[in-house]
């Protein structure tokens, strides 16, 4: 007879693998008065899959923060972390990210990724002249590549699709400087934070120089340290590809201005900002669409900080005009 801890083990994978096979981002367990809800993340959506007693599902949550190597004692704070995992001769990246709830339980997510999946640019797009104008930007020798949306909008899969086209088809040396690596893949050499080890933003920052980087990609500026190292790195000859939390190109500008970077600082390093939505075709896949600040656009766009003029912004360009227009249409190319 099987113990019941290799019944909660067989119930965790069952539950990545179910996760899998129809295609979700994230696992969500949800407390509530009663149990636990199940939820799949699919599309920006999250659809109700089932409900779990609240025993089992707090086993099943020790059970993943085990696996990366969390404390399992400690449900009071904060966690995350992650794990790795092979089904049906794919590996996957699970990221774990915990908080406690009023109502004294864990609720638990779980990101889904698939080692080394890379979206071409191309099959990305949904319109091909956008992805020449991200191939036309990434072809710059220095300066700050910004990709910018909400959470669930796809950057990730952008900034490694343009990582990939780096390597691939430019031939230059991308190291990427991570906290955490979301998704290994072979062709990058990844970099993790890792502040107790002695290994923050600034010391490998620092480290890349030396290594003879063509392109730095950072994977998330969230704070005031992150988006000064992404600044010094772009100033020192680097191109340097991020990602950035706003609703659109210009409040990707006044978000930097946030975290206390200078409109001229921004006026020199910035080569293009990219906002993105994404939306499902008429045959269920997922792709993108983008709007795009570059060449004489951008320099419209930088030369309106710190100025008391009005910015006006074409509404047929804008990146959510654009996604309800494709949604709408029931785009197949």
């Amino acid at each position: 007879m099987e113990t019941q801890e290799n019944v909660i083990e067989l119930k965790c994978f069952q539950l990545l693998q179910k996760a899998i096979d129809v295609d979700a981002t994230d696992i969500h367990l949800v407390p509530t008065e009663d149990g636990y809800g199940l939820f799949h993340k699919k599309s920006t959506k999250l659809e109700r899959i089932g409900k779990l007693p609240p025993q089992l599902a707090t086993r099943m949550i020790s059970f993943y923060k085990f696996l990366s190597s969390l404390d399992i004692s400690d449900r009071r704070k904060p966690q995350s972390g992650s794990f790795h995992k092979q089904f049906s001769n794919k590996n996957y990246s699970f990221r774990i990210s915990t908080i406690p709830s009023i109502h004294l339980y864990e609720s638990a997510v779980i990101r889904i990724q698939q080692h080394d999946r890379i979206v071409s640019l191309d099959q990305l797009c949904l319109e091909s002249s956008w992805a020449d104008m991200l191939k036309h930007s990434i072809t710059q020798q220095q300066g700050l590549f910004m990709i910018t949306g909400p959470t669930g909008s796809g950057k990730t899969t952008t900034i490694y699709s343009l990582t990939a086209h780096c390597v691939n088809e430019l031939n230059r040396h991308v190291i990427t400087l991570e906290d955490p690596v979301e998704n290994p893949h072979s062709h990058l050499l990844q970099i993790q934070v890792n502040e107790r080890a002695g290994m923050s933003y600034a010391a490998g920052l620092k480290a890349i120089l030396r290594h003879s980087p063509d392109v730095i990609m950072i994977g998330e500026i969230r704070d005031a340290e992150t988006a000064k190292i992404a600044v010094q790195a772009s100033l020192t000859g680097h191109l340097v590809l991020t990602t950035v939390h706003a609703k659109d190109p210009l409040g990707c500008f006044y978000r930097m201005m946030d975290f206390g970077i200078s409109a001229e600082e921004l006026r020199q390093t910035a080569v293009c900002i990219s906002a993105q939505r994404l939306i499902r075709k008429s045959d269920g896949e997922l792709a993108a669409v983008f709007e795009i600040f570059q060449d004489e656009e951008l320099e419209r766009l930088k030369n309106t900080l710190n100025t008391n003029e009005p910015i006006f912004l074409s509404e047929e360009g804008r990146v959510e005009t654009l996604a309800r227009k494709y949604s709408n249409s029931n785009y197949s190319p």
